[in-house]
């Protein structure tokens, strides 16, 4: 099962997709403006070249709980997404993504990598991709 992550951002938003094992998450890009005609758009096109089986849209749930602008403006582009592909779209928490990103470095874009970050924890939580 070859699944697909988003660090969603409203200027940047971090790819990275899973081998279709689901054993190893790639960082693959950072796309601007997702929330634009055209950023959205290429967000499609990327998502339709790599056919994913499963999305997986990263959302910071705040440490208090509840939600937050942010987890509500993750929540409300899934929702969008969810408009215009019928393939199916989970959230998925992501607090600290980025920072352990950024601890981890690399050269591929922070983003991205934050992205392969969240798919790791997916993974971890429900198992191998099948």
């Amino acid at each position: 099962m070859r699944i697909l992550a988003l660090d969603y951002g409203s200027a940047r938003t971090g790819v990275a997709v899973c081998d279709e094992t689901g054993t190893i998450a790639v960082p693959l890009t950072v796309l601007p403006g997702v929330d634009t005609q055209a950023g959205f758009a290429e967000l499609l096109t990327l998502i339709e070249e790599h056919q994913p089986d499963l999305i997986v849209v990263g959302s910071p749930t705040p440490l208090a709980g509840g939600d937050n602008a942010q987890s509500r403006r993750a929540q409300s582009f899934a929702v969008h997404l969810r408009r215009h592909l019928s393939t199916p779209i989970e959230t998925y928490d992501e607090r600290f993504t980025t920072t352990m990103a950024r601890a981890r470095g690399g050269r591929t874009p922070l983003d991205a990598r934050a992205a392969a970050l969240i798919l790791e924890e997916y993974l971890r939580e429900h198992g191998p991709a099948t």
